[in-house]
């Protein structure tokens, strides 16, 4: 299932969602943004899959991507949506962990523009 669900999966940069998509109707969907300023990231800041496709494994998928992506820009992730967070824990060889300024950086961001998401 993981194979088919990551091979659909899109990312719409100018609106910061990251989407699955099955049949042509958008099954999950992470919100980011990219930091500004003199380090760029990619910041997870939320994740959700409709309810009627919950346990596929869509929600990873979308994370998977979300690192290969950031990893193909030459890009580290910041994960503060809680979901991103806790597939990091599970998965560590994928997912590196982006230095303490970083973090403190998006969140500065996000609280001050919590529009992003």
């Amino acid at each position: 299932m993981a194979d088919s669900v990551e091979s659909d999966i899109r990312d719409d940069r100018p609106r910061g969602l990251l989407e699955a998509y099955e049949d042509g109707g958008v099954t999950g969907r992470i919100a980011y943004f990219v930091l500004d300023g003199e380090r760029a990231a990619l910041v997870a800041v939320h994740t959700v899959v409709e309810p009627r496709h919950e346990g596929r494994g869509i929600a990873g998928a979308l994370v998977r991507r979300f690192y290969a992506i950031a990893a193909d820009e030459g890009l580290p992730v910041v994960p503060l949506c809680p979901y991103a967070a806790a597939w990091v824990g599970r998965h560590p060889e994928e997912a590196p962990v982006p230095p303490a300024a970083l973090v403190a950086e998006a969140r500065r961001q996000l609280k001050e523009r919590p529009e992003r998401w």
